[in-house]
C-alpha cells in the first residue's frame, strides 16, 4: 500500500514552526486527527477536517481509514514517547511518514546548557511516579516530561521522601511557544503546587545525609526490600541474577516471588525487561507491591496464585526462577515446559526434599548444580567467629 499517514511534530509555536513538507501533507490531507490543542493551532487555510482523539485515547480514529490521506499531529518528535511510535507499531513502515519538530526534551537542554546525551529522558505521562525512583542517584540530571501541573509538586515529594530535597529543580512551561515560563527552585522547600498544564521537569539531583544510595548493580542491601523472611539474601541473590544473565526486552517469571526482590532487580538490570512475580500468600502480595514501587520498578505484573495453577496462560517466558515449591507436583514440569527455546531455568533449594527434585529434574533434563555456602562474622564473647547461613542447592539448566 502507498504512503497514506503522515505525522506532523508542532510545537508551541505552532504552524509558524512548521517546515514546508509538514505545511505541505496538512494542505493535503483529507482528515486531521490531533489533540483539541494541537488542532487549535492551525489556522482557517488548512480546510481537511479536524478530528479530536476519543478518550480513552485509541488509535481506531487512524486505523479504521486506513488507505485515506490522513495527518496525525503530535507534540514535538512524534517518536519520543509520542504518538508516532505507537503508530509505527500499526503501520507499515513504507505507508507511514513521520515530520518531527524540536522535543521538549531537546527545548529544554537548549535552556539549561545541558548536553542531552548525559541526560536521563523521562515521561511520568499517564505514568507512575515510583518508576523515577531506579533514576534518582546523586549528581544526576532528569529531564521529566510531566503528566499535568500537579506533577513537579508531587515530583518534589517524591526527592524529599528519598533524602534528596536538596535538589535543584526547574519547570519549563509552555517551551517554545509564546507563553514559556521557567521557574527554580529545591525540592526541600518546592512551594508551586499547581504549574502550567503543560510543562517539562528538570532535575539535578543532589542527596542528603539520609538519602538511600542504591546501586545499578543487582544484589541489593537486604534493607532496602520489606519482607517477612522469605527474602533471597543479598549475596545468594547475586548469584541467582548472574546465572538468570537478563538481556534487553526478556520477560521473567519469578515462580514463589516472597517479597519479589528477584523479579524486582531482573527489571532494574534495564529498563526494556519484565517480570512476573507468581505469589500466593496474600501478606506477600502487599510486600511484592510496597517494594517494586519503592526500588522503581512499577510495572512488575503481580499474578496472585500458587503454582502450578497460577501459571496457565501467563506469556512465555525467556528465563524462570523458582524460589519456592518445587517439590510441589508439576512446577519444575510445567515451568520447563513454558520456557522459550535457549531460555535459563533457576532454582534455589534449601531442604533436603527440594534439592532431591532439584537431583531429579537435572536426570531428566539436564543442567549444573551449585552449592552456595555463606558466612559472615559476627561477635562471640570478645572475639568473632563465622556464623553460617543455610547452604543453597542451585539448579541452572538451559533449554535446548
Amino acid at each position: 500500500m502507498a504512503q497514506w499517514l503522515t505525522v506532523v511534530g508542532i510545537g508551541e509555536d505552532g504552524y509558524a514552526g512548521l517546515g514546508k513538507a509538514a505545511r505541505r501533507a496538512l494542505l493535503a490531507a483529507e482528515r486531521i486527527i490531533g489533540a483539541p490543542r494541537q488542532l487549535e493551532l492551525l489556522p482557517a487555510c488548512i480546510r481537511a477536517p479536524r478530528q479530536a482523539w476519543p478518550s480513552p485515547f485509541s488509535l481506531a480514529p487512524v486505523l479504521e481509514q486506513r488507505g485515506t490521506p490522513i495527518c496525525v499531529l503530535a507534540s514535538g518528535d512524534p517518536m519520543l514517547f509520542g504518538v508516532g511510535a505507537s503508530l509505527a507499531r500499526q503501520v507499515a513502515a513504507e505507508e507511514l511518514r513521520v515530520l518531527p519538530a524540536p522535543s521538549s526534551y531537546s527545548l529544554a537542554a537548549a535552556r539549561l546548557g545541558w548536553a542531552l546525551q548525559e541526560v536521563a529522558l523521562l515521561s511520568v505521562v499517564a505514568r507512575p511516579l515510583a518508576a523515577l525512583n531506579t533514576h534518582i542517584h546523586a549528581d544526576q540530571r532528569l529531564l521529566i516530561l510531566c503528566n499535568d501541573g500537579s506533577s513537579p509538586a508531587a515530583i518534589a515529594a517524591l526527592l524529599r521522601e528519598r533524602g534528596f530535597g536538596p535538589s535543584r529543580l526547574s519547570v519549563l512551561e509552555h517551551l517554545g511557544g509564546p507563553l514559556e515560563r521557567r521557574i527554580d527552585g529545591l525540592a526541600e522547600s518546592w512551594a508551586l503546587d499547581e504549574a502550567a498544564a503543560l510543562n517539562l521537569l528538570a532535575v539535578e539531583c543532589h542527596a542528603d545525609d539520609s538519602a538511600t544510595r542504591l546501586p545499578l548493580t543487582c544484589g541489593l542491601p537486604d534493607d532496602a526490600y520489606q519482607h517477612d523472611g522469605q527474602l533471597t539474601k543479598r549475596d545468594v541473590r547475586a548469584i541467582t541474577l548472574a546465572r538468570l544473565a537478563p538481556r534487553p526486552g526478556e520477560l521473567l517469571w519469578d515462580v514463589g516471588a516472597g517479597c519479589g526482590s528477584i523479579g524486582i532487580e531482573w527489571m532494574r538490570s534495564h529498563p526494556s525487561c519484565r517480570a512476573i512475580a507468581i505469589e500466593a500468600d496474600t501478606g506477600r502480595q502487599q510486600l511484592i507491591q510496597r517494594n517494586r514501587d519503592a526500588l522503581g520498578v512499577p510495572a512488575l505484573q503481580l499474578v496472585a496464585g500458587a503454582a502450578p495453577d497460577a501459571l496457565s496462560g501467563l506469556q512465555q517466558p525467556d528465563a524462570i526462577f523458582i524460589g519456592g515449591g518445587v517439590t510441589v507436583p508439576g512446577v519444575l514440569e510445567q515451568c520447563w515446559q513454558a520456557l522459550k527455546p535457549g531460555g535459563r531455568l533457576i532454582a534455589n533449594a534449601v531442604t533436603l526434599q527440594s534439592e532431591a527434585a532439584l537431583v531429579t529434574f537435572r536426570e531428566r533434563q539436564g543442567g549444573e548444580l551449585t552449592r552456595i555456602a555463606v558466612a559472615q562474622a559476627q561477635p562471640l564473647g570478645g572475639f568473632d567467629t563465622w556464623r553460617s547461613a543455610l547452604p543453597i542447592t542451585l539448579l541452572e539448566s538451559r533449554k535446548p
